[in-house]
């Protein structure tokens, strides 16, 4: 393989959700973010497919002044939308001969310098990881859809952890993304991202007691089960279990203000990061 990585990267010139810094100016908030992309990189060899969204001409530039024209594909669709554009990152990724692992990344994520090398490294050294996220979501130590008891091991200079599920940034190997692309595909025709992971992780879907519990927190917790159990029941039944892990302390975070990731001065980092896009 020429690549350590294959990355296909969607970015949309909007603001969905109310972000820690430059809410109001996507340009920027992409630019801020890309920035660290870059720097989260290290020394991997990585293949870019950047999919713009219905961008306007100058987000090209964004991913030109970071990535030589060798290594950067540029896809310029018509505002195709969330579901769509990831439809288009399972094809791309699967597709390509760069690299046999691939990583789904979406614009509003802020990552650590050498996080994507740390990802890599821990995807090759265990035969176990078929998803690694870099996002520890403080939806893991709050809701009851993510049970406690996880695995716990040490590899690096970091603790990881198994998770019932994350959101629609990931690595995996190319081969575990062919067999499960069908339960990722469900996205596109209304399933929820933590329904699909849960179809693949079989955590807390199993379980009616948990069931009983998450109903009790939130209906609306119950209902993300029961779409786990709609698009993907006989895979629940049948299928094989899959491992997600997820780096302590985390190695990225979603730019959401409400859900940054725990154990990191994000304010103090994104403070000074985004003096640079000024």
């Amino acid at each position: 393989m020429l690549y350590d990585l294959a990355v296909a990267y969607r970015i949309y010139p909007k603001v969905s959700k109310p972000t820690p810094v430059f809410s109001q100016d996507k340009r920027r908030l992409a630019a801020l973010c890309l920035r660290s992309f870059k720097q989260a990189i290290g020394s991997l060899r990585v293949k870019i497919y950047a999919i713009l969204d219905g961008c306007p001409p100058d987000y090209e530039t964004l991913f030109t002044q970071h990535f030589p024209t060798p290594d950067l594909e540029l896809i310029n669709v018509n505002s195709l939308g969330n579901r769509a554009t990831f439809g288009r990152q399972i094809d791309l990724l699967l597709d390509q001969q760069e690299s046999d692992l691939v990583y789904f990344a979406e614009d509003d994520y802020f990552y650590l310098p050498g996080a994507l090398e740390a990802l890599v490294r821990f995807a090759r050294e265990n035969e176990d990881a078929h998803f690694v996220s870099p996002y520890d979501h403080p939806d893991a130590y709050q809701l009851a859809l993510h049970p406690k008891r996880q695995e716990l091991r040490v590899f690096g200079d970091r603790h990881w952890r198994t998770s019932a599920s994350t959101c629609l940034t990931f690595l995996t190997p190319k081969q575990v993304l062919r067999r499960t692309a069908g339960v990722f595909r469900t996205y596109q025709k209304t399933n929820l991202d933590v329904s699909l992971w849960m179809a693949l992780t079989k955590q807390t879907v199993l379980s009616p007691a948990r069931f009983l519990r998450c109903c009790r927190q939130r209906i609306q917790y119950g209902g993300y089960i029961a779409q786990a159990w709609r698009y993907n029941g006989l895979r629940l039944l049948w299928g094989p279990r899959y491992k997600l892990w997820i780096p302590l302390p985390t190695v990225a975070t979603h730019m959401e203000a409400a859900h940054l990731a725990p154990a990191v001065n994000w304010r103090q980092l994104l403070t000074a990061a985004s003096a640079m896009e000024s």
